[in-house]
């Protein structure tokens, strides 16, 4: 499909979750939707004008009544005619009515294919098209804040002024191949240099803001590891603020992996307390165990547990087998304990916090240190949503202007510095749509609910 060409056939779906509601709301989209619209009520509605009428069947019988809403082409979401029928949201009425509207000649549309055919029809650039699903799943606020801003363009205004500015460096370049004879020295040129440093300034901002949407959007997986009886459920019920994980003092009560999902000053944290790390006794904990080390190899963060009445200042020997120590916190846990030891974070090199499970002392340091290792920069922080795709894409433009300039640097071919920003820009096409492949596009759109 090209993006601006109509699609030749009309498209219906339910557009509201399923199951049981007070009202329930189907999408009609496609060239044939005035000739559909006036079959099923009688007579087309006027234009943007929100009215009352049956919904009827092919013998005039009333499947059900409720709110009408058409909107000619291309003022419309998709760009194309669109009809909105609001009814009762019971799920047999629902599928009654989309049944009629299928015998008019409508197809069943597939997920996000409304969304698709906005893209399509230049009524939106893609990752505003994301950033409708983003809305819809955000957990917070805060991600619904950042869904929002980037439905409104921002994220994709960001994206464009950079390019702009890459094209604006790429013609002041290219002067140099056109007019050799100037002999300008583009390297030591002020000009240039600054530039450069907007881009690269441009870069810095937009990933910030990406990231923290990111963050907003798929949150920080955190996950909680250490020796039986460290403490590590009880830190989880204290992160969570409630019982969510059964506590005793007997060592391996912990079987199997425990998630929980809670928001930190509107930065979601995804929680997931382990098994204890030791010689399993049988198979059901070796399983555990096994469980536990896959958890701990795709963490974003690794809290390991220590308990700090036995078993500190000793370094505990497990850390030895743990991927990443750079995505690691030991939690020095138990500290209100009588004869509780410290661990040195000098001994140790890794940020050591102490707390106290129990008593909750230490325990807003440790949140501060989740936030701050995630580097997030608070709810208000102008984000807008974002995903790794988007962030991967930034990544290569920007890489593609340093391989630029030291390519110039290093050999004065004002060609290949040419053509390394022409190959950023196209990197930064890959986020609004304006550059990428059928099946990336076909696998965004069919991440999305059906009826959007």
């Amino acid at each position: 499909m090209t993006r601006g060409t109509g699609l030749s056939d009309t498209i219906v779906a339910i557009a509201t979750a399923p199951g049981r509601g007070a009202i329930g709301v189907i999408r009609v989209s496609g060239p044939d939707t005035p000739r559909i619209a006036a079959a099923v009520l009688g007579a087309l509605p006027a234009p943007r004008r929100a009215a009352r009428r049956r919904f009827l069947d092919a013998d005039g019988t009333v499947l059900d009544e409720g709110l009408v809403l058409y909107f000619p082409a291309p003022a419309s979401f998709t760009g194309e005619h669109v009809l909105e029928l609001q009814g009762h949201g019971g799920a047999v009425v629902l599928e009654t009515v989309v049944q009629r509207l299928l015998r008019l000649g409508c197809r069943s549309a597939r997920p996000g294919e409304f969304s698709e055919r906005a893209f399509l029809n230049d009524k939106m650039d893609v990752a505003q098209a994301e950033a409708v699903a983003d809305l819809i799943d955000a957990g917070t606020a805060a991600a619904a804040r950042a869904a929002v801003r980037s439905l409104q363009g921002e994220f994709s205004a960001h994206v464009h002024a950079l390019q702009s500015a890459l094209t604006d460096l790429r013609v002041y370049v290219e002067a140099a191949i056109d007019f050799p004879e100037e002999e300008i020295d583009f390297l030591s040129s002020t000009a240039l240099g600054d530039r450069l440093a907007r881009i690269f300034g441009r870069f810095a901002a937009v990933t910030a803001a990406a990231r923290q949407g990111a963050l907003l959007r798929d949150g920080l997986t955190v996950v909680i590891a250490g020796k039986p009886n460290a403490g590590k459920s009880s830190l989880l019920n204290r992160l969570v603020g409630n019982d969510v994980a059964i506590v005793t003092e007997l060592p391996g009560t912990t079987r199997d992996v425990l998630r929980e999902r809670v928001q930190l000053d509107g930065l979601p944290l995804i929680l997931i307390d382990t098994a204890g790390l030791r010689p399993a006794g049988d198979v059901v904990e070796a399983e555990g165990i096994r469980r536990a080390r896959m958890e701990i190899a795709r963490a974003d963060r690794l809290l390991y547990v220590v308990d700090a009445a036995t078993d500190a200042p000793r370094l505990p020997p497990d850390l030895a087998d743990i991927p990443d120590a750079r995505k690691t916190t030991l939690v020095l846990n138990k500290i209100d304990l009588p004869g509780a030891g410290s661990l040195a974070a000098a001994e140790a090199g890794l940020t050591v916090i102490r707390v106290s499970a129990r008593t909750g002392e230490g325990m807003e340091q440790l949140r501060d240190h989740l936030k701050t290792a995630a580097g997030y920069a608070g709810a208000d922080a102008g984000a807008f949503s974002a995903r790794q795709r988007h962030l991967d894409a930034l990544t290569r433009a920007e890489r593609q202007v340093e391989d630029a300039v030291t390519a110039l640097r290093d050999t004065g071919a004002f060609e290949l510095f040419a053509e390394d920003l022409r190959l950023a820009q196209l990197a930064l096409g890959e986020i609004t749509g304006e550059v990428g492949s059928e099946d990336l596009l076909a696998e965004i759109f069919g991440s999305f609910c059906i009826g959007k």
